[in-house]
């Protein structure tokens, strides 16, 4: 089957289509570097979200079906929100951007097959026709800046690391506060004046 599964035409023309295959919407951001760029292209590429000869789910990538891939710039990625205002500030401005851009295009093709890329326009106002096939739309993060490594699992381990860490960190004045809570009585006046001072301090 021929027929176009994802398109992007310009001013009502096609200028770009692909049959099977995936639709990337790439949203740049300014701490993008080549680091994250060829982290993203191994993950698009290696991806399994395609069934395999015997129908089994989850089991085959792009490259593995040989299918192919459509890349959109889509800088609206990089958005937050200002009450119901969409600010784009944490997106790489398109002047440093579009290079970046072609060199993710430039890494696909080298990676898989150059005549199996395609891409749209770069900032240009397209209209993209999407046919999600499940539909299935899986959402990608480069590792954040300071990661060491990418993997959900080492990651949890690095974070309960972190949390005893924090939790000893906790403890240690705990306990010496444990040993000076019994004070002698004239501690606790002088506590007590100490917080007199303080109440009065804060009146006008």
């Amino acid at each position: 089957d021929q027929t176009p599964c994802q398109k992007v035409s310009l001013g009502g023309e096609q200028i770009s289509a692909i049959g099977r295959g995936i639709c990337v919407l790439l949203g740049i951001s300014l701490e993008d570097t080549q680091k994250e760029l060829e982290h993203m292209v191994r993950k698009i590429l290696n991806l399994r979200v395609f069934e395999d000869e015997g129908g089994r789910h989850w089991a085959k990538s792009v490259m593995d079906k040989q299918y192919e891939v459509l890349c959109v710039s889509q800088f609206t990625l990089q958005c937050v929100l200002k009450g119901n205002k969409p600010d784009f500030h944490l997106a790489m401005p398109s002047e440093q951007a579009e290079g970046f851009y072609n060199s993710f295009l430039e890494q696909l093709r080298k990676a898989y097959r150059p005549e199996l890329i395609k891409d749209g326009k770069f900032g240009a106002y397209m209209q993209v026709h999407i046919q999600n096939d499940g539909p299935v739309t899986i959402e990608l993060e480069s590792p954040a800046p300071g990661a060491a490594t990418s993997d959900p699992k080492q990651l949890s381990k690095l974070e309960k690391q972190q949390q005893r860490k924090e939790k000893t960190r906790a403890k240690g004045p705990s306990e010496s506060s444990k040993e000076r809570s019994t004070p002698r009585k004239e501690d606790r006046s002088a506590s007590s004046g100490a917080e007199g001072d303080v109440s009065s301090e804060r009146e006008p």
